[in-house]
């Protein structure tokens, strides 16, 4: 009779181990799913952050390049003596 209750006793062990490694199992695929949803929004927050300063920087340039075509064109004028709609023509 001890040898039933025994092997009843590790039986129920076990069982109660096994149902507890589901739940961590289960627990941990979860805990895995979050975490890649996480870094797929933080790589597409990274991707927009990126574009974003991408077409600043190209608004920046353009900016820059018209100044610089004026600067020039002011200073031809200024050296030829001439307009500065006269000097952008040239």
């Amino acid at each position: 009779m001890r040898k039933i209750i025994l092997a009843a006793a590790a039986g129920a062990a076990a069982l109660t181990l096994s149902a507890c490694s589901e739940k961590t199992e289960d627990a941990a695929a979860e805990t895995a799913d979050a975490a890649m949803a996480d870094a797929e929004a933080n790589a597409d927050a990274a991707g927009e952050a990126v574009d974003a300063a991408a077409d600043a920087t190209a608004a920046t340039a353009t900016e820059a390049a018209a100044a610089t075509t004026e600067a020039a064109a002011a200073a031809e004028a200024e050296v030829q003596d001439e307009t500065v709609e006269e000097a952008k023509v040239d």
